[in-house]
């Protein structure tokens, strides 16, 4: 079992940026697939970004060329770092563990609440 820990949340204006953390426990962090979700109120829980052992990413259109995924296997820690924010961003952002090319491998963290207001 992994243990899962966001941070970076908070609140950002439209067209703001916010750099969200995810720190995994365990000694396999370099090999595993990484991907971080989001989930609205009343809405599924969706993969937005997802990066390999080999730092291969991949990108939901809804924010392809404004969100970048990146991880640092030394702090098994992955991120992603979010630009030109837009209300729709608004979610509780999450990372996991990836079996597959989206599937979920863990039990989920916390999250961490992102939202975009003016």
């Amino acid at each position: 079992q992994v243990q899962l820990v966001e941070s970076g949340g908070g609140l950002v204006q439209p067209g703001g940026s916010l750099r969200l953390s995810c720190a995994a426990s365990g000694s396999l962090f370099s090999i595993y697939a990484m991907g971080w979700y989001r989930q609205a109120p009343g809405k599924e829980r969706d993969l937005v970004a997802s990066i390999t052992s080999g730092r291969t990413t991949n990108y939901a259109d809804s924010v392809k060329g404004r969100f970048t995924i990146s991880r640092d296997n030394a702090k098994n820690t992955v991120y992603l770092q979010m630009n030109s924010l837009k209300p729709g961003d608004t979610a509780v952002y999450y990372c996991n563990v990836l079996s597959g090319s989206s599937t979920p491998l863990f039990a989920w963290g916390q999250g961490t609440q992102v939202t975009v207001s003016s």
